[in-house]
This record gives structure tokens, C-alpha cells and sequence, in this order.
């Protein structure tokens, strides 16, 4: 039996399998929606196959028999038409009457060129709006060596928003939250996501991890991005180096500061410090 890929239709994620489970239903491992195995490709192909979701479509609705359909009788309206005639010739009468009284000429405004008045509109104008400050952009660090690298020895967290490099591309956290013991660092398409084997958030707060590359058994990282429509991961299980420190749970958040280097080709790491939104876990079965 030979064994082949496939990629989840929900989330992306590469799954491996044999050609037994060909047709059969599996669970994805990252987002744990239930995947109707797809065939074994044959040997010339080369591109990853997708799953296909269990589940079938919603029915649309049905849109109303416009046989059926009843139109309201128009109204009458020949009786009000006379009554809004009568109305307006009654109207232009009264205004010829008495036109005098009703268009009579306004008063001509005060002059407000008095320097009385010139000095109490100057006081009661209000000031105008202090300038508003531009924030400072945020730049991700280059990846080199000062920033890459898998040593941790005397390393320091910098204190300021996780950002780095993700598969090459400029990665700052613009949001990070905690959910069914992962926790994922996001910026759009691009990711860090740690999984802890479904440990809860009050499991890991004021807690810390410091894992190296040689590291027999460590929580699996994987990288998330994006080529064109396609989702693309990569994970590690070692070959990675990781400072993590957990701080206490405030205000349904869980945060804390991270240093991660992968050992991909393209040199991905993420630094500084996270506050991560604790979201309600999903039923597995979903």
C-alpha cells in the first residue's frame, strides 16, 4: 500500500494517509472537521489532493408561484384629485387677498462690522483642533543572523509586538488568540500556531518553555501562508528553538512574550510579547 497526501477543504492542512483509506472518513488534525478521504493519485501526478467535507448543502429556498401571486386592486383616486383642485384654487384666492400681508419685506440685518461685535464673535469662535499625531509605523525586523538564530543562550525577549519573518514575508502579530489548546499568532494569511496538546489556558498561565533543536519530544509548531489561493503549512515537531512565557489570565486574555527561529530554509522567527483573546473551545465533532 502506498502512502500519499492530501489537503484538508476546511483549513489547508496536509494530511498523510494509505491508499486503503481511500474513500474512507478521517478527522483533520488542526481544525478536526470530518474529511472524506479522496483516491490515490496515480504516479504522474504531482499536486496535493483535497478532501471533501462530510456534509451535504443547504437546499435553497423556494421561490413563490407567481400564479399564485395577487395583485391589490388599484384605488379610486378621481375623487381626490377633485377635492386637491378645489383645495389649490382656494389657496391662490387667499394669497392675492391678502399678498401684501404675507410677502411683506423683511427688516434688513443689523451691520455686524461694529467692533463690539467683532469682538465677541472673535471670543465665543471656538479654537481650532490641535493637529493630530501620526503614529509611528511598525516595521518587522529583517531576518539575519542577529535576529535568526537557534542558540538561546543569553537571549532576551525585546518588549514590544511579536513581529519577524514567516516563509520570507514581514510578519507583525496584529492579533492572537487562544483556542482548543492552540495558540495562534496571526497576521491575515500569515500565522504561528503552537499546539499544546489541548492544555487549557489556567493549565499554562505563569507558566514558561525553553526548547531547543535536540528536543525528544516538544509541542508542534507549524507556520501558516499563503501562495495564491492556496493555504499552505509546514510544521516542527524539533529542529526548532522556542522561549515562551506565560503571564496570568486577565479579562478573558492570556498573554505573555515568545522567541521562536524555525529551521526552514527561509529563516522564520517571531519575538516580542502576544495578548491572546481566550476563545470557547469546539466541540471535536465538528
Amino acid at each position: 500500500m502506498s502512502e500519499f497526501k492530501y489537503a484538508c477543504p476546511v483549513c489547508g492542512q496536509h494530511i498523510k494517509c494509505d491508499s486503503s483509506q481511500s474513500g474512507t472518513q478521517m478527522e483533520c488534525p488542526t481544525c478536526f472537521q470530518k474529511i472524506i478521504v479522496p483516491q490515490a493519485p496515480s504516479e504522474e501526478q504531482k499536486f496535493i489532493l483535497t478532501g471533501t467535507k462530510v456534509g451535504g448543502e443547504r437546499p435553497l429556498p423556494k421561490t413563490p408561484n407567481m400564479d399564485t401571486v395577487t395583485h391589490a386592486p388599484a384605488k379610486n383616486i378621481s375623487g381626490i384629485v377633485v377635492v386637491i383642485i378645489i383645495f389649490l384654487f382656494i389657496g391662490i384666492a387667499v394669497g392675492f387677498v391678502y399678498r401684501g400681508t404675507i410677502f411683506k419685506k423683511p427688516a434688513p440685518p443689523e451691520s455686524t462690522n461694529s467692533p463690539a461685535t467683532l469682538t465677541q464673535d472673535s471670543a465665543s469662535a471656538p479654537a481650532p483642533p490641535a493637529p493630530k499625531k501620526e503614529l509611528p509605523q511598525m516595521v518587522a525586523p529583517p531576518s539575519n543572523d542577529t535576529n535568526w538564530t537557534l542558540n538561546l543562550k543569553g537571549w532576551k525577549i525585546p518588549d514590544a509586538t511579536a513581529s519577524g519573518r514567516v516563509e520570507g514575508e514581514d510578519f507583525i502579530c496584529q492579533h492572537a488568540y487562544f483556542q482548543n489548546g492552540y495558540l495562534n499568532l496571526r497576521n491575515g494569511d500569515w500565522g504561528v500556531i503552537i499546539s499544546f496538546s489541548g492544555a487549557t489556558p489556567q493549565a499554562l498561565a505563569g507558566k514558561s518553555l525553553n526548547v531547543s533543536t535536540n528536543a525528544a519530544a516538544a509541542a508542534r509548531v507549524s507556520l501558516r501562508w499563503k501562495e495564491g489561493d492556496q493555504v499552505m503549512r509546514e510544521s516542527f515537531t524539533n529542529d526548532y528553538a522556542m522561549l515562551l512565557n506565560f503571564k496570568s489570565i486577565e479579562n478573558n486574555s492570556l498573554s505573555g512574550n515568545i522567541y521562536l527561529c524555525t529551521s526552514d530554509e527561509k529563516k522564520s522567527y517571531v519575538a516580542g510579547t502576544f495578548n491572546a483573546e481566550i476563545r470557547k473551545s469546539k466541540p471535536r465533532n465538528q
